[in-house]
């Protein structure tokens, strides 16, 4: 059976996200004292007394505001709600009870779900101050205190929340599932993907360039097999960045770029290719990941019968440092070409993974050297002794010589197309190692 789903919900700027990132033991959700910062849905997964769950943080609900971003946020926690076997209200007890813990008290009653009242920032031990005793006119029922910061308290949250908890709950066999990071420029259509992906609001989509913070997993599992879509947000130039918050999102970026197998690169089709979009697949290839090449919005694009080529002629051009990666042109919004996407990353996946026998590579290094004889300096000639690949993500190969020097780097190139040629290493980097016989 899956993991149990424990959704933290509350007003803004409560510690929803202090308290989920002490519950999983990192810092995944961004934490900052400005009201609003998590926007979507934050999937984490924590482990108590032997038993595992999967750990929710939401954006703060504001049940009567018209404001779009809150609108969509409140059914952002909605949608955590609904996906929830126990749901954790947290309230603050420096600011104290007020009108809004009310509303959204109320708001989950009507969810029929279990409800464990968490009342933060308690950072003093011992007997709870007489304010704390306000908290149950919420009528929720027993009330746990809480200091997320410190740690306080959390172990009986904890308790109190697995007893709640169905307990034929098990958990998952490790997943199989392909790590994809959509990575790209702010306002390219990276959440609308996955929304389509899903079929559902999973990530707040809007034409403001920065809704989305920070770096969001879906799980999907389709006919192409089982994938966890990572929603990052929007990577600009350092010059364009004036939010705090932003430059944390930015790190989250390149931390789901780190944790992912393939990366998806969006461009956006009707602002063509920009220097922008080249640094960010420098940061993809930079860590060795699987890259596509992904161009969306193509149905906005009045087309000929040379739209397309002159475009993959612009791409060839910026992404020359790349050339190995696939383009697959998209829409986010209509789905056009999207199980091609599927299609491009169950490929380049396997070939980031993929491994050579010692022996094969070394028979293609003899046909190598036959054709184009290595090259020499002063009278001296490289000499390759044998190759070996000693590690996959990237594939990774060690080529032993007699002198470092001499293996000019053009020759090197050449070596790395052949691999890549001959075994089909499409939409991966190739990592090149040299080493003098006897060199460790």
């Amino acid at each position: 059976m899956s993991k149990p789903v424990i959704a933290i919900v509350g007003r803004p700027n409560v510690g929803k996200s202090t308290l989920f990132n002490k519950l999983i033991g990192q810092r995944l959700s961004i934490v900052d004292d400005t009201p609003g910062v998590t926007r979507d849905r934050i999937y984490g997964e924590l482990e108590w007394q032997n038993r595992k769950a999967i750990v929710i943080d939401t954006g703060g609900i504001e049940p009567k505001s018209d404001d779009v971003i809150l609108s969509q946020m409140r059914r952002q926690a909605q949608l955590a709600i609904d996906t929830a076997q126990v749901i954790v209200l947290v309230t603050d007890m420096k600011a104290g009870l007020v009108s809004t813990d009310l509303e959204v008290a109320n708001m989950l009653r009507t969810s029929g779900k279990p409800i464990v009242l968490c009342v933060n920032k308690c950072d003093t031990i011992g007997e709870p101050e007489p304010d704390f005793y306000e908290f149950y006119n919420l009528g929720i029922g027993d009330t746990v205190q809480v200091s997320a910061v410190h740690g306080h308290g959390t172990g009986d949250l904890l308790d109190e929340v697995f007893a709640n908890l169905p307990d034929e709950a098990a958990d998952d066999a490790e997943s199989d599932a392909i790590n994809v990071a959509v990575i790209g420029k702010p306002n390219v259509g990276k959440s609308s993907l996955v929304n389509y992906i899903t079929s559902e609001d999973r990530c707040i989509v809007s034409d403001i360039a920065g809704t989305t913070r920070d770096s969001i997993d879906t799980a999907v599992e389709n006919r192409f097999g089982r994938f966890n879509f990572i929603d990052t947000a929007g990577i600009r130039r350092k010059s364009k960045i004036v939010d705090e918050i932003e430059k944390y999102s930015i790190i989250r970026a390149k931390m789901a770029i780190e944790r992912s197998e393939v990366c998806v690169i969006m461009i956006d089709a009707g602002v063509g290719v920009t220097e922008q979009d080249t640094k960010v697949a420098g940061l993809a290839l930079e860590a060795g990941k699987a890259c596509i090449i992904a161009v969306n919005k193509w149905d906005s694009i009045e087309k000929d019968t040379n739209t397309m080529n002159e475009f993959k002629k612009r791409i060839a051009t910026e992404f020359a440092f790349m050339s190995w990666a696939p383009t697959v042109f998209i829409s986010a919004k209509t789905g056009q070409r999207v199980d091609n996407l599927f299609t491009l990353i169950n490929t380049v996946a396997a070939n980031n993974a993929m491994r050579i026998r010692t022996g094969t590579l070394n028979e293609l290094l003899a046909q190598i050297t036959t054709r184009v004889q290595p090259p020499s300096d002063k009278g001296k000639r490289l000499k390759i002794f044998y190759m070996t690949q000693p590690s996959t993500k990237p594939p990774t190969f060690v080529a032993f010589c007699n002198n470092k020097e001499l293996f000019h780097f053009s020759y090197q190139r050449y070596i790395e197309n052949r691999i890549r040629e001959t075994f089909a290493l499409d939409g991966t980097p190739i990592r090149m190692v040299i080493r003098e016989r006897g060199e460790k």
